[in-house]
């Protein structure tokens, strides 16, 4: 039985939260959007010349590590630190380009309006990260660390969510009767803290009591 190719066992992975494919990189700035995706969450596997499908097309020039280099050092910030090689699988050049996981968050690529937007891996898929999360790892980064005060809303959010498994933004901002900037902080403030994490889809953003929080109160 013929032994499987390295490139074969990633594709028969699919794509997911670790791992893309891509026929080509026709635009860096397009491509930048998924390097600092993979940046901002756990880092990942950019297949360079796979179809969506899993099909290998081959790369069809050096053109792709140029492309490659320019969504990094032209349209990302700070630089995404990334790393590739080549491969030649079923006579076609395969670029695998592993992206780390960064240290610098949030990573920004610029988009095709000119703004510097902020982006998650979610499943296989991009998506724009929301102002808490943003202000969250701001904060995780200061020297001076994150401070709070434990209010009656801070008391109500950690009740709320010790009998429920999740609480969205507005929900906060009404129970608590406070204005959504004040529940955006008190969020942030928590969220930096490890003591909500949150859960970002294309449908909804919700924030729960995270693991590490509950392994302490045990």
């Amino acid at each position: 039985m013929m032994k499987l190719h390295y490139i074969h066992k990633l594709i028969d992975q699919g794509e997911h939260q670790k791992l893309d494919f891509k026929f080509e990189i026709a635009d860096s700035r397009k491509i930048a959007k998924t390097f600092v995706a993979f940046a901002n969450t756990d880092g990942g596997k950019l297949l360079i010349g796979v179809k969506d499908n899993g099909n290998i097309a081959g790369v069809r020039s050096e053109e792709e590590k140029f492309m490659a280099e320019a969504a990094v050092q032209m349209y990302s910030s700070p630089n995404v630190s990334f790393d590739y090689k080549e491969w030649i699988v079923d006579g076609k050049k395969v670029l695998e380009v592993t992206i780390h996981k960064g240290n610098e968050r949030p990573y920004y690529a610029h988009n095709e309006d000119g703004k510097w937007m902020v982006y998650i891996r979610v499943n296989d898929q991009n998506i724009l990260a929301n102002r808490v999360l943003i202000n969250a790892w701001k904060r995780k980064a200061r020297p001076e660390g994150t401070y709070i005060n434990y209010s009656n809303k801070e008391r109500l959010l950690l009740e709320y969510l010790e009998v429920n498994d999740s609480i969205s933004l507005s929900k906060f901002r009404k129970s608590a009767k406070i204005t959504a900037y004040k529940a955006e902080n008190i969020l942030t403030n928590f969220l930096a803290l490890d003591i909500v994490e949150i859960e970002i889809t294309e449908k909804r953003i919700v924030y729960s009591l995270s693991s590490k929080f509950k392994e302490e109160r045990v």
